[in-house]
């Protein structure tokens, strides 16, 4: 098994760039899991409490879940993996079911933060965008895709997107294997990754099979 973390700040393009790295590797033979379905169950709040946490704050996570679901399927275990709504901020009643494959992709903001989840990984990414960048596709996806007016995609953006990233997830860049500047855009430095990841794989085979 293979393991690829992924990470980099809201808007970079994380999920354009675990798109085309999917679309590259074997076809049901990679498994993504995203960050974002880890969040805490909050199912013991109210609405207007949900809309209080800072979601984009290292507490939010449910990182014992993550790790040990993580785990499992390094040892050959199938899981579970939870569900996430943002439009009511908290985790739905269906999972999804995830079999163990060759490769797995743990995406996600701060997919770099927690130590015991990087150590788990083969290949460390982090998506590099400018802040203007990461702010325009916020403003898209939350105004099409999360019911907010683009003035508060603004205010949240000011208030705590930006001062989180730059506390928590800028930081990370220091453990990513590789840098990748203008996300999924840079067609050279997927078209690298795919054919280092297959190479490494290739090179394992080899070694297992002395």
């Amino acid at each position: 098994m293979y393991i690829i973390g992924i990470a980099g700040g809201t808007g970079s393009g994380k999920t354009t760039v675990v798109r085309k790295i999917m679309e590259a590797l074997p076809p049901r033979e990679v498994a993504l899991i995203p960050q974002d379905s880890y969040y805490n169950d909050t199912t013991h709040l109210t609405m207007e409490e949900r809309r209080r946490i800072n979601f984009d704050h290292p507490d939010a996570f449910d990182w014992p879940l993550l790790i040990r679901q993580v785990e499992q399927l390094r040892q050959g275990i199938t899981i579970e993996q939870p569900t996430y709504s943002y439009l009511v901020s908290n985790r739905q009643a269906e999972t999804i079911h995830v079999e163990p494959c060759q490769f797995i992709i743990i995406e996600g903001i701060m997919a770099l933060w927690n130590k015991k989840l990087r150590d788990m990984m083969d290949l460390k990414i982090y998506v590099d965008a400018s802040p203007d960048e990461r702010l325009i596709r916020v403003i898209q996806r939350d105004t099409m895709e999360r019911g907010r007016t683009a003035q508060m995609v603004v205010d949240r953006y000011l208030k705590v997107l930006k001062p989180m990233h730059d506390e928590f997830i800028e930081p990370t860049k220091q453990y990513a294997d590789l840098i990748m500047p203008g996300g999924g855009n840079n067609i050279k430095a997927i078209t690298l990754i795919r054919n280092y990841i297959l190479h490494q794989v290739q090179l394992t085979s080899q070694h297992q099979s002395k």
